[in-house]
C-alpha cells in the first residue's frame, strides 16, 4: 500500500506535544497462568493490552508521531512488534474474536504511523475480517474510517466513519469533518465539526480549528512517506 497522510497545518495553532513519555510494557504479559483444580488455565490479559494501547495511541495515533526521545519511539516499534505478532498468532483461527481483531487492526495502524513494514496492509485485513464478522461494530468502524483517512483514501473512510457516528461514536464526528476538509467540501466539514463541538463542548482546540477554517487559515497538504 502506498504510503501517504494527509496532514493539516494550522497557522497559529501549534501542535500538541505529548503529555508524558511512552511507557514501558512486556508482551510475555498478554498471555495469563491460573492454577484451578484440573490444572493449568491459560488466559489473554486484554486490560493490559489495552493500556499499552492508549499510551501507543497518544503518541502515535496520528502521523507524524510524537514522542519525548528517540529511545521511547524505538521502544515503542519494538512493542508494536511484538504485541501484533502475538496478536496475529491468536486471530488466526476459523472463527477469531472481534474485540482481538479489532485491537490487531488498531495496533497495525499504529505500526504503519510508525513506519513498520507490511503494517498498513495487516491493519486494512485485520478490519476488514472484522467488519465481515461485525458490519456495525462501532469502534472497529471508526478504527477502521480513521485508518482509511489517514492513508489518503478519505471517500473511502466517509461510510464506515458515518456508521461509527451513528452508532454513538462521538469522536467519529470530528474525524468527518477533517475527511470532508481533506475532499474539499468546507460547508461538510464545518457542519460536522460544529456537530463534534455540540457534542465535546470542553474541547477547546476544536473552537480555534472551526475558526481558523472560516477564516481561511487552514491548509492541507498530502504528503508521501
Amino acid at each position: 500500500m502506498r504510503k501517504c497522510f494527509l496532514a493539516l497545518f494550522i497557522v497559529f495553532i501549534t501542535a500538541t506535544a505529548s503529555a508524558s513519555g511512552y511507557g514501558n510494557y512486556d508482551a510475555k504479559r498478554l498471555l495469563t497462568v491460573s492454577e484451578t483444580p484440573s490444572g493449568k488455565k491459560y488466559g489473554f490479559d486484554i486490560a493490559y493490552l489495552d493500556r499499552m494501547l492508549s499510551d501507543l495511541s497518544a503518541h502515535a495515533k496520528n502521523y507524524p508521531v510524537q514522542f519525548d526521545t528517540p529511545q521511547d519511539r524505538q521502544r515503542a516499534i519494538g512493542d508494536v512488534t511484538a504485541f501484533s505478532g502475538m496478536l496475529d498468532l491468536l486471530i488466526n483461527v476459523p472463527s477469531p474474536q472481534p474485540e482481538l481483531l479489532v485491537r490487531a487492526g488498531e495496533l497495525h495502524g499504529i505500526g504503519h504511523n510508525l513506519g513498520i513494514a507490511g503494517s498498513a496492509e495487516k491493519a486494512n485485513a485485520r478490519f476488514q475480517k472484522l467488519l465481515a464478522i461485525k458490519p456495525s461494530d462501532p469502534r472497529g468502524n471508526y478504527m477502521y474510517g480513521t485508518f482509511l483517512a489517514g492513508t489518503g483514501k478519505p471517500a473511502l473512510a466517509l461510510p464506515y466513519l458515518k456508521q461509527a457516528l451513528a452508532a454513538g461514536v462521538t469522536d467519529a464526528a470530528y474525524t468527518i469533518g477533517m475527511t470532508y476538509m481533506f475532499l474539499g467540501d468546507k460547508i461538510q466539514a464545518l457542519k460536522n465539526l460544529e456537530d463534534y463541538q455540540r457534542r465535546r463542548p470542553g474541547d477547546t482546540n476544536v473552537v480555534k480549528l472551526i475558526d481558523a477554517i472560516r477564516n481561511g487559515k487552514v491548509e492541507f497538504k498530502q504528503n508521501p512517506r
